[in-house]
Order: C-alpha cells, then structure tokens, then sequence
C-alpha cells in the first residue's frame, strides 16, 4: 500500500477522475477529524467547500457508521446519497427505508439486553448511542479502556443471535446480520448511479469490506497509515490531509474536462 501523494497515486487518481464515477467517503477519521465527544465532530470548512464543488459535477455520497439522521448537519454541503448505520441505513426509497426498518427490529433483543445493563455499562464509562439501525457502545471516554472491553465482551458473549458485532476505534459495533455492509452500499449506489467506478476513502475496521471487494479500477484510500493489512490501494497520513486530496481530485476533474473539450472542438 503506498501513499496516494506518490507519481502512482497521482496517476490513479488522474485516471479514475476521468471515469464516470461515484465519490464515496466515510464520515468520522475521514472527512471529520475523530473528537472525544460524537456529538462535535464536523466537517472542517474547508474541506466542505472542495466537496460543495465535487458534488456539482459529480455524485458524492457519506457512507458512515452514524445515524442518517445525525450526519446531514455536520457535513457542510449535499451529498447525492447518505447512507448511514455502516450501509444498513438507506432511506432513499420506499423499498430501502422497509429494509432499514426490518434491520432496526431485528436488534429489539440485544437492545432490551443493554438495557438491562445500563447501570453496568453507565459504571464502566461505556456510552450506548442507538442509531435504529445499529447500535454503538463506545468507551472512548471510559476510565480504564480495557476493563470496559472486557465488560462489553461479558456481556456480548455468546454472540446475540441474528445480530453481527464487530470492533472499531474505542467502539464495539452491532448491527442485524442480514442488513448491508458498506461495500453492498457502495456498489449498490455505483450500479443505481450508473456510474463505471468508484472512489472510497474511509479510516476503519468497517470501510475494509469496501476495499477488499473494490474491482481493480476503482480508488480505495486508507486515511491514516500505519495499518498494514488493509485492503485500501492507497492511504493519506489523516483527515488533516484530506483537502489536498480533494484539491487534487478537482484539478484531475477540470484537466480531463478541459481536454475533452479540446478533443470535441472543430
């Protein structure tokens, strides 16, 4: 995996700007910097404003682990499509928002569980956020990290039936093991689009699905390095190198149409 400020990921980039393609970014560690509360985190101004300027010729669309809901006042601009509850949130049609909806039933049991152990996990400095769709229970802030994964482990152990629980930074994640994973939402939404390919930036466990089943012409960038085994093609050091990376998807995007303008002149 290299750094995509490389010649090879200029070339990748350049290319893949030249396709019909889907914009797709992760929300937290990606397009906003990771806050010790949820509830501040934003889209940097700047980087909002090279994404207004994306989403004009081109479809941009947030993948994230959050609620749909709670992400539209935090980006900054209007994305094509949000899909939120790591892909098993989509309320862009009848059909989907039914979807969703079973996803969100599906989880009743572990939910009335938790609740159960509010006072525990309230004790362990475990935060439960439900999205509908997916919970979370974070312990970013808990005194001891460790003590308060091994209370989630107690109490998440064997495995809630019908439910899948996977790991991310300072979170333990549950979601219905039939709802979508973000990569079904990204290819679902390349597909609907009619787009030829995609790009996919994301900074956790949950964006891996995306990159490991990313065809060899899309755009998979890792933000932040330093996790080998990544299926992304490239990585950026951080968040705080995401409107560069912007800036240069929108010069390969005025480039290449400068030069099809070029070649359909007289």
């Amino acid at each position: 995996m290299q750094h995509l400020f490389t010649p090879e990921g200029e070339a990748a980039l350049a290319a893949v700007m030249r396709r019909r393609l889907v914009l797709g970014f992760d929300f937290d560690g990606t397009l906003a910097p990771i806050v010790a509360h949820p509830g501040d985190a934003r889209v940097p101004p700047a980087v909002a404003g090279r994404l207004r300027a994306l989403a004009a010729v081109c479809p941009v669309v947030v993948v994230s682990g959050r609620a749909v809901a709670d992400l539209r006042d935090r980006l900054g601009f209007t994305p094509r499509h949000v899909i939120g509850s790591h892909g098993a949130d989509d309320p862009s049609s009848a059909e989907t928002a039914a979807a969703t909806a079973a996803h969100t039933a599906a989880l009743q049991p572990l939910r009335a569980h938790l609740q159960r152990h509010a006072a525990d996990l309230a004790a362990g400095g475990v935060m439960l956020e439900d999205k509908g769709a997916s919970i979370a229970l974070h312990y970013r802030l808990a005194p001891s990290p460790a003590l308060a994964r091994a209370l989630l482990q107690r109490l998440l152990e064997p495995e809630p039936a019908g439910v899948r629980i996977f790991a991310g930074k300072r979170v333990l994640n549950a979601i219905a093991a039939a709802a979508p994973d973000k990569a079904h939402a990204m290819h679902e939404l390349v597909h609907r689009l009619d787009a030829d390919c995609a790009f996919f930036a994301g900074d956790d466990v949950n964006d891996e699905p995306v990159f490991a089943s990313a065809p060899d012409d899309w755009l998979t960038v890792l933000v932040g390095g330093g996790r080998g085994h990544s299926h992304a093609r490239f990585f950026i050091d951080g968040p705080q190198q995401m409107g560069h990376l912007l800036e240069r998807a929108l010069d390969h995007l005025q480039r290449a149409g400068t030069a099809d303008a070029a070649n359909s002149a007289p």
